[in-house]
């Protein structure tokens, strides 16, 4: 346990910067998953086939090779970022793909006869989509998208063996360097993203049983 101890500091760091890259590629990965999820039902053809062709292909994507394609492909092709830049465009992407499906679910859950309706008073698709459907959707959205959340702070632990000094970086670097505490090291850094996904998990737990008793 000393190395764990001894090394509260470096824990800390890794902690929060495990917390900037759950929170800046969730709120990325909500508003761009949000406009794939509004392309998904949108009744432009070439709109929907970008929307459907996105979330099959980044879907069924290894997180890890995205994160390899930003931090080694993107940088010989395009601008060189930082490492940390580089994997909240892996997760945000990634995650996008995930919120969309979630949101595409919540809005086919609406009635047929909400769309009609708007359609019929002469509300376009945008103004039918962001008053009257979206509002309703939300109730049904809002539990698997804190799910969704809680996979993207565990899906962190990925940036580690990007050179993003987060959890899972902290926790190799440790464990390199006090061999005999292994066990302590990765219990250490288990007990940190439990801080963060449990009460997550909390939370999902009270929506769902709010939207449930809302209906």
């Amino acid at each position: 346990m000393e190395a764990v101890v001894d090394n509260l500091p470096l824990y800390w760091q890794g902690f929060r910067t495990t917390l900037i890259l759950a929170l800046v590629s969730g709120a990325i990965a909500l508003v761009w998953g949000t406009i794939l999820g509004a392309f998904r039902v949108s009744p432009v053809p070439p709109l929907r086939a970008f929307g459907g062709a996105y979330v099959e292909i980044v879907r069924n994507t290894p997180l890890t090779l995205v994160f390899f394609f930003f931090v080694f492909v993107w940088p010989q092709i395009g601008p060189s970022v930082p490492f940390f830049i580089s994997a909240i465009a892996a997760l945000s992407i990634y995650t996008a793909s995930f919120v969309c499906e979630a949101v595409r679910s919540g809005i086919n859950s609406v009635g047929v006869g909400q769309a009609e309706a708007a359609r019929a008073v002469g509300l376009t698709f945008t103004q039918t989509l962001s008053i009257i459907i979206v509002p309703q959707a939300l109730r049904t959205v809002v539990p698997p998208l804190i799910n969704v959340f809680i996979a993207l702070a565990k899906n962190t632990s990925v940036a580690g063996g990007f050179f993003v000094a987060e959890l899972f970086g902290v926790a190799r670097r440790l464990a390199n360097a006090h061999p005999p505490d292994v066990i302590a090291v990765l219990i250490g850094v288990g007990v940190a993203y439990l801080v963060i996904t449990v009460p997550a998990g909390v939370l999902a737990g009270y929506v769902e049983r709010k939207v449930v008793f809302a209906r």
